[in-house]
Parts: structure tokens; C-alpha cells; sequence
């Protein structure tokens, strides 16, 4: 069974994280909520909150066949744990799917290796992944190598189609 990590900080997008933990688990996907701490309850950016399955410190790149990156304010939160960053950057050194929606990219910004990359993203953070090297692209949902983006939780259900069509 192929399993996937879904990157959890506080402050993440309901939407961004739900959406697609189930929808991988329809799939037949194994599926862990990663953060900083395991067992630990991150709140949402509304009113809703989720617990962790597994530390970013206890996983390893090699154990899973992808990464979703929710957007929100999480991933401002995630790209200050180095344990994150480096279980992101090992995803991508070894060419694994890096799927990143609406702010998630700013996680990409940080950890992989964007120059000459097609990417897309919330509006706001174009800024940032144009200065990483990306080339920023206004779709629903972009796919450049391992890494998929998309734009807003409106762009859902394209996004987790092309996570399922690149798992296989």
C-alpha cells in the first residue's frame, strides 16, 4: 500500500488538509498527518482542529510516496521547523511527489529546488516563488516533474486527481 504524508501546522486551511486526507484514503492510500510534534492538536484557521499521527523528526523521506502541503497559515509555521524542511527537501532529492496547494508553495520555496519550475499558488505568495526560480503559473492545478500545485481550495479537486494520477 502506498502511503502519503499530509504536512499539519496550526493555523492550516480546513478545506486543504480534509479535502484530500480522505479523498487519498478512498483511494486505498495509507495516509499520516505529519507536524512538529506527534499526538499533538493543531488548530485550524477557523474553528476546526486536527491531531497529528507522526513528528516531522520521526519520519523519513524513503517510507513514503508523496507530500501534501495544505495552505492557510500553516505552511509559515512548517518552514520553521527544520526537521519539516528536511523531510520536504529529501522528498524531492529523491524525486517524490510534492503536492502544494494555495500557500503550501511557500513550503516549496523553502525545501525544493524551484528554478525554471512551472508552479502555481495562491496570488500573494507569486512574489516568493518567482524570486525562488519558479516560473508562476495562473491554472487550477500545475504539474512540473514531482512537484503539483494549485491555487485555491476551489482548485481541489483537480489538484487531488493529479496527486492520485501521479501516485498511479
Amino acid at each position: 500500500m502506498k502511503r502519503v504524508a499530509i504536512l499539519i501546522e496550526k493555523f492550516f486551511d480546513e478545506k486543504e488538509l480534509i479535502y484530500p486526507y480522505f479523498r487519498l484514503k478512498e483511494a486505498g492510500y495509507e495516509v499520516h498527518l505529519v507536524g512538529s510534534e506527534k499526538d499533538q492538536v493543531y488548530p485550524g484557521k477557523s474553528t476546526f482542529s486536527e491531531k497529528s499521527t507522526h513528528s516531522s523528526k520521526e519520519v523519513k523521506a524513503e517510507d513514503y510516496d508523496a507530500v501534501v502541503i495544505p495552505g492557510g497559515y500553516s505552511p509559515d509555521h512548517m518552514r520553521r521547523n527544520e526537521h519539516t524542511i528536511n523531510f520536504v527537501k529529501e522528498m524531492d532529492r529523491l524525486g517524490k511527489p510534492i503536492a502544494a496547494i494555495c500557500h503550501g508553495p511557500w513550503m516549496m520555496a523553502s525545501c525544493c529546488n524551484l528554478k525554471g519550475k512551472k508552479v502555481t499558488g495562491f496570488f500573494s505568495i507569486k512574489d516568493d516563488l518567482i524570486n525562488a526560480g519558479a516560473e508562476y503559473v495562473d491554472a487550477e492545478v500545475v504539474v512540473d516533474g514531482n512537484l503539483i500545485t494549485s491555487r485555491t481550495p476551489k482548485d481541489l479537486p483537480a489538484f487531488v486527481k493529479a496527486i492520485i494520477d501521479k501516485l498511479g
